[in-house]
């Protein structure tokens, strides 16, 4: 059957991957383009979500009921944030 727009698989140009202590893998994500840290996501316990935010500007989180949700939701806000930027590279 060929591809939907519903199961048409995104690219991912963001790399996450789990922070680890001590050889423990830890509740929390960190995600880069490259050397960038652009991404984080991390479990709150007391409110079980996944949150998200990225060191790339202020205030700006969100939710997730799992990791794979707040990831996208970060590289959705991420997408739209870095179009403000289209100008300076036209």
């Amino acid at each position: 059957m060929p591809d939907s727009p519903t199961n048409v698989p995104t690219k991912r140009l963001i790399t996450w991957t789990q922070d680890v202590t001590a050889g423990v893998p830890l509740p929390r994500f960190v995600g880069r383009v490259g050397a960038v840290e652009v991404g984080i996501c991390e479990y709150d316990g007391s409110s079980r979500f996944w949150t998200w935010w990225s060191p790339l500007a202020e205030d700006i989180w969100g939710h997730g009921q799992d990791a794979e949700g707040a990831q996208r939701g970060c590289e959705a806000w991420l997408r739209g944030w870095i179009e403000n930027f289209r100008p300076f590279f036209a």
